[in-house]
């Protein structure tokens, strides 16, 4: 997953994102979780804005920790523990609300979804770059000591507990070849995605088939996501990296481990494609693939 901490590059005018004056209504509010190395202001502000301003619904990112550097060092569970929490303590959510989730956030968006009890529902889920089959690569640090100290803890032992809890994006890795032990010692990813035989849990699965829309937004270019069909679900082989399941060939799917096939055996799932490397979504695609699903 290299270059993971690049903050999000968005193709958008100057004008749309500052001078954009539509106004807010009743609407259906939204909540926007950011990637790894991210924080709700600078960049993420003026998406959030952006988006708020197009769909005329108002809108506002979901800080977790302290931001930037608890997306490393908090791990997963404990991120979407405290997402669940602010949520239910959001009035205006209390009647339905959307999610936007960028990259790492959206790890966070689906365990709120999954494992949030007494929460409000989530109505549409817009995921742009997802890693929701895992990443197959440790990432790789681009900026700064602190994720080098990540990137240097998790090639010691990606399945060390200490590493899994302590290092959020080992919560995500999965190795083709070492399923094993990424079974018996992942502490995130398999329990979201009901991975495990003994542990599959229908509250989450019922929780996620819940949705009205789920938007999976994959980059064409992404080089950040290993594979990047990830973002759809899609992952390799148990056994290596020479084969390339596509979502509708992988067993979660197969199985429907989490309900992603009954969401699109009745047309709730929308697969899209976009160019640009990660994260990197122009205007175009936002008003598009994003903004319709703030609105409903």
């Amino acid at each position: 997953m290299a270059n993971i901490l690049r903050r999000p590059v968005l193709l958008l005018t100057v004008a749309a994102v500052l001078f954009s004056t539509a106004p807010v209504s009743n609407s259906i509010p939204f909540i926007l979780f950011h990637g790894i190395g991210d924080k709700c202001s600078g960049g993420v502000s003026n998406f959030t804005q952006l988006l708020s301003n197009l769909s005329a619904s108002p809108g506002s990112c979901l800080e977790i920790g302290n931001g930037e550097i608890d997306t490393w060092f908090m791990p997963l569970m404990h991120q979407a523990n405290e997402a669940c929490e602010k949520v239910k303590m959001m009035k205006e959510l209390s009647q339905g609300y959307n999610i936007v989730a960028q990259s790492q956030g959206n790890l966070v968006a689906r365990g709120l979804i999954e494992f949030c009890d007494d929460a409000p529902p989530v109505i549409n889920y817009v995921s742009l770059g997802g890693p929701h089959a895992g990443i197959a690569a440790i990432p790789k640090c681009s900026s700064g000591p602190i994720c080098a100290i990540a990137e240097d803890l998790m090639k010691l032992e990606i399945y060390n507990d200490f590493v899994q809890d302590h290092i959020a994006p080992s919560g995500y890795v999965k190795i083709p070849g070492e399923m094993t032990k990424y079974l018996d010692h992942s502490k995130y990813l398999p329990k979201l995605n009901n991975e495990r035989p003994d542990q599959r849990n229908s509250t989450f699965k019922n929780r996620f088939m819940s949705l009205h829309n789920l938007v999976l937004v994959m980059f064409q270019n992404d080089t950040t996501l290993v594979p990047k069909e990830t973002s759809w679900f899609g992952y390799y082989t148990d056994d290596g990296f020479d084969s390339l399941l596509s979502t509708q060939q992988t067993k979660l799917y197969i199985e429907d481990w989490i309900g992603l096939k009954a969401l699109d055996d009745v047309g709730k799932v929308k697969y899209v494609s976009v160019s640009g490397d990660h994260l990197m979504i122009a205007y175009n695609d936002v008003v598009k693939y994003v903004v319709p699903y703030l609105m409903a």
